[in-house]
């Protein structure tokens, strides 16, 4: 046989061998990625059950509460776009390891936490070291599913992995709060930490091809604006009027606006504004944003509203909100059988539209009924959420070029934990001014509840307005 000939046997078997590595690396790569983004969720949904008992334990009151439920979504707020930009520059494998070190690090610092300062702390701390691996995991997807009908599929499995965190965190959290302490719920957090920190090293690695210099003033610009307009809005359910919640309102406004200028005037900013030009990426901002101000604020706030206005334990009120974020993880699985025809613009939308009509089915515990009120409109909300997240997470990494998946998913999320750390204020605010005791409460989750169901619409709209412009 001739060289040439055995030249053209290998050079198949070669060709098959490298694909057959290529997609175990990409199935490494989902795996690792979706256990990060799950056990994210788990630590960022846990504290819906265990925030009463640390606060009983640590003589917190509501607003210590109220900034403990936000913490962590300032936190991934905040550290979304820089990590994102971090991981892009240096490789998405190295910031997703050093940051589960470093989730095991601040959740053990929530462990040991004595008092709900620093607990509010240590949560800020989880929701940035909680960034770092949402952004590359997110980032990682991007670049080992290049497009296709296999990104659709691996971004549903990343949401549901998603879903599955919001729903397996407040269970774990209430039956180890309720056995062994609030505080075992956090070393858990760390021990999981861990292990992905080791998981880790099995990505392949992959990064920008153009480096971006990270962007310390809109950093502290963005972070200062979250900050403040968090404090404005848990100071308001007390006094909306009082000149220290307005100037904490204002103040918020200002720097948030200071961080638009910031990115308008820099040379490698970390949000490229010019991408607002383009549908696809408004729809995936303004989604998610919408996302985190009527779903994740809303269900953030429910086990408190169960379990002090309709009298459930903490494990029961867990296992009821898992109506909604159990279906959520089941539909994103299902999302990826969606036709292709249907735009990710186009799915947000019918998902948000779902939610809005669960949440509207919320209202109804206000009279007097019980916890069995809440499970259709649960079911239907998570429904909606299903569809949403898995259009989202598509929308994160197609929207913007395939080396800047890390800033893609760093926007996209940021924009979620934006919504979540301004949606927990806003709903806590409503929910308290009907006044105190579960009575009141009960009533307030009517009108948060209502109010949520517009925000969800009004995402819809915007969704569908993009859809219709990235059609031409």
């Amino acid at each position: 046989m001739r060289a040439e000939d055995v030249g053209l046997y290998r050079s198949p078997a070669r060709a098959l061998l490298a694909a057959g590595r290529a997609e175990r690396g990409s199935e490494g790569t989902l795996a690792v990625a979706a256990s990060g983004t799950l056990l994210v969720l788990a630590a960022f949904s846990a504290v819906v059950t265990t925030v009463g008992d640390s606060a009983r334990s640590l003589h917190g009151g509501v607003a210590s509460e109220t900034w403990t439920l936000s913490a962590m979504s300032l936190g991934l707020a905040t550290a979304l776009l820089g990590v994102g930009a971090l991981a892009d520059n240096f490789g998405r494998r190295r910031v997703l390891g050093l940051s589960a070190a470093g989730l095991a690090l601040t959740s053990a610092l929530g462990a040991i936490a004595p008092s709900m300062t620093v607990l509010a702390a240590a949560r800020v701390l989880q929701g940035v070291a909680g960034a770092g691996i949402v952004a590359s995991s997110l980032a990682s997807i991007g670049h080992a599913f290049p497009g296709g009908r296999a990104r659709t599929q691996a971004t549903a499995l990343w949401a549901a992995a998603l879903g599955a965190g919001i729903a397996l965190g407040p269970l774990a959290g209430g039956a180890l709060a309720g056995g062994l302490g609030w505080r075992s719920s956090y070393w858990l957090q760390a021990a999981a930490a861990v292990a992905l920190a080791f998981g880790s090293g099995s990505l392949s690695e992959s990064r920008a091809e153009v480096k971006r210099p990270l962007d310390l003033p809109g950093l502290v610009t963005l972070g200062a604006g979250m900050a403040s307009l968090t404090a404005g809005l848990i100071e308001g359910r007390t006094d909306w009027s009082a000149p220290r919640t307005i100037g904490l309102l204002i103040g918020g406004a200002g720097l948030l606006a200071s961080f638009a200028a910031i990115e308008l005037v820099r040379r490698r900013p970390m949000v490229q504004l010019r991408l607002f030009a383009d549908p696809s990426f408004v729809a995936s901002i303004t989604g998610a944003l919408f996302t985190g101000l009527a779903l994740i604020g809303l269900m953030s706030f429910s086990p408190t509203v169960m379990e002090r206005g309709l009298h459930l334990g903490v494990v029961a009120s867990a296992a009821v909100l898992a109506v909604w974020s159990g279906t959520s993880m089941v539909v994103s699985l299902g999302a990826r059988r969606l036709p292709e025809r249907l735009s990710s613009p186009i799915r947000l939308a019918i998902g948000l539209t779902l939610s809005a009509a669960g949440e509207l089915a919320l209202t109804r515990v206000g009279g007097g009924s019980s916890w069995a009120a809440l499970l259709s409109g649960l079911a239907v909300a998570g429904l909606g959420s299903g569809v949403a997240n898995a259009a989202l997470g598509r929308l994160a990494v197609e929207s913007v070029p395939s080396d800047r998946a890390g800033m893609g998913s760093g926007a996209n999320n940021t924009a979620r934990y934006l919504g979540g750390a301004a949606g927990v204020a806003l709903v806590v605010a409503i929910a308290s001014s009907h006044g105190a005791g579960g009575d009141g409460l009960v009533r307030g989750w009517d009108a948060a509840a209502l109010v949520s169901a517009a925000l969800c619409l009004a995402g819809a709209v915007i969704a569908v307005v993009c859809g219709v412009r990235a059609r031409g």
